[in-house]
């Protein structure tokens, strides 16, 4: 699987590089064909700024996206990886129905 981190207007530490990482291969507990992901990393000001993680996992046929905004990048990068986990719960089962 192929994972592309992009930090917008910082340099992102090696260790939140690795959590991210940690967080997408998770997924594939749910879905073994996931093809890759983009992770897009942002915050508005420097001082006390809302973070914001994007991510975009792309499987065979279908592209799923997920962003959510926190005060930590850690959280939000969390909180975006769960809400793909209940899409690629979705997919699955709408293909296993589709299937029967």
């Amino acid at each position: 699987m192929n994972i592309q981190i992009t930090a917008r207007k910082f340099k992102a530490h090696d260790t939140l590089k690795e959590f991210i990482r940690d967080e997408i291969t998770s997924l594939e507990k749910f879905n073994d064909d996931i093809i890759g992901a983009d992770v897009i990393l942002s915050y508005q000001n420097n001082q006390n700024s809302i973070k914001k993680a994007e991510i975009v996992l792309y499987i065979p046929g279908q592209t799923l996206n997920a962003a959510d905004k926190s005060e930590e990048f850690k959280v939000a990068v969390s909180s975006a990886a769960e809400k793909l986990r209940r899409q690629l719960k979705t997919v699955k089962s709408k293909r296993v129905s589709k299937a029967r």
